[in-house]
């Protein structure tokens, strides 16, 4: 199982160092009153915002603080596009606050800095383009801002994965190696509204694992409408289950309304065979989803590793919001969480895990991309085409309860469509 070649352009040590002209005690730009961010654009990827701390060293000696850093991914395919050619990062620096004022941007545009960039050989070593401080303005007789910063790139090899079919249909997926796509998994939907504990092998209810079930899970008996019972169990090539996905706790509308909210959400289990018998499992992680409410619907969810120490005591690891009806990208990276509350309690470091959800009734076929330094055999791997599979099928899961479900996804035929 060989990975494919990613490169990891990554911008950090961000910093902004003001002329002295530039803070009168009175109205302007001042270190202590007037926030500074960047844009940071590279071409073909969306653009990203940073804030930049005002830096008051003297000299070249690097800043005693620094902002948050960005990142951009290159796969195989843009890296072949980009062989040989120079590729520019541009760097804009604004003064003011981020965002937009009856339709007109906020900030002042204070200068920009540009580094040129080139890929040849970053697949298989670090580089390092621009280390330091740059000057913003184009007049060398005037003193001007000087930006701090550090863009480099590191192999940032990853596994690739695809659903040959939607999660519900029970399709083959498929390892990408470039043009080569080799069958490595198979999966097996069902959707059985009158199970609790969900169709896992026959003695899966036995007294080992009904304990935990009953932990993580919050089964709600309520009348009326509610989408429970759905699973998707990953298969190897010899058939033997190698991971699961278990909807442990149902989606159902909050009252009054019919949609699932943040306060109420539903849950899946990730589950792993633990020991010999086929009918062992052992909880990996724990994915809750809900479905925002705002000007744009959005799917929101949470993910958490699953410790040994009860189900009050999991990691959250991922948690976002993506558009509904556009869809979007899964992601666990512990670089794009650093800033956030969930940093210091991240057990996995680098890129884990990304997977692509698309848009409210579209059809999608997950594209699953796993870092290499996170599988150690094939059975890890399908713990994350697992879970890929579950934040799909919350797509479906968090519609409109007023929307009728695609019929594979229901077992009662009048609560579908064809």
């Amino acid at each position: 199982m060989d990975p494919c070649p990613f490169v990891r352009l990554i911008v950090e040590s961000l910093a902004l160092k003001l002329p002295q002209a530039t803070r009168p005690a009175g109205s302007g730009v001042h270190p202590s009153t007037t926030p500074c961010f960047c844009k940071i654009r590279v071409k073909n990827f969306p653009s990203q915002i940073a804030l930049l701390p005002l830096c008051s060293s003297g000299g070249d000696q690097s800043p005693d603080s620094t902002g948050s850093s960005a990142g951009f991914h290159l796969d195989s395919a843009m890296l072949r596009r980009l062989s040989g050619k120079p590729l520019a990062l541009r760097v804009s620096v604004y003064t003011g606050r981020m965002g937009r004022t009856c339709g007109v941007s906020s900030g002042k545009l204070l200068g920009r800095v540009h580094v040129m960039i080139l890929f040849d050989g970053a697949e298989s070593r670090p580089n390092v383009f621009q280390n330091g401080w740059m000057k913003l303005g184009n007049e060398p007789s005037k003193p001007s801002a000087r930006l701090h910063l550090v863009v480099r790139s590191e192999p940032d090899p990853r596994f690739v994965f695809q659903f040959g079919g939607e999660p519900e249909c029970s399709p083959v997926v498929f390892q990408i190696q470039g043009t080569i796509r080799q069958p490595v998994f198979s999966c097996k939907f069902s959707a059985d509204r009158n199970s609790r504990s969900r169709s896992l092998p026959s003695d899966f209810n036995s007294n080992n694992n009904r304990g935990w079930m009953r932990s993580f899970s919050t089964e709600r008996e309520r009348p009326g409408r509610e989408r429970k019972g759905w699973m998707i169990m990953i298969h190897d090539l010899s058939g033997s289950p190698v991971a699961a996905a278990s909807m442990i706790t149902p989606f159902v509308p909050s009252p009054g309304s019919d949609r699932v909210s943040r306060s109420n959400p539903g849950a899946w289990l990730i589950l792993r065979p633990h020991g010999n018998s086929v009918s062992s499992w052992k909880a990996w992680g724990r994915l809750e989803a809900w479905r925002e409410r705002g000007s744009i619907d959005g799917l929101g969810y949470k993910f958490e590793l699953v410790t040994d120490n009860g189900p009050t005591s999991g990691i959250p690891i991922a948690e976002s919001t993506m558009n509904i009806k556009k869809g979007g990208q899964f992601c666990i990276d512990s670089r794009i969480m650093r800033d956030s509350a969930m940093s210091s309690w991240l057990p996995l470091r680098g890129f884990v895990m990304g997977s692509t959800v698309e848009g409210e009734g579209k059809v999608s076929k997950p594209l699953v991309q796993v870092g290499v330094q996170h599988v150690t055999c094939m059975a890890d791997a399908a713990l994350f085409v697992a879970l890929s599979a579950a934040i799909d099928l919350s797509m479906d899961a968090c519609r409109l309860f007023s929307h009728k479900l695609r019929k594979e996804l229901c077992h009662d035929e009048q609560d579908s469509f064809l």
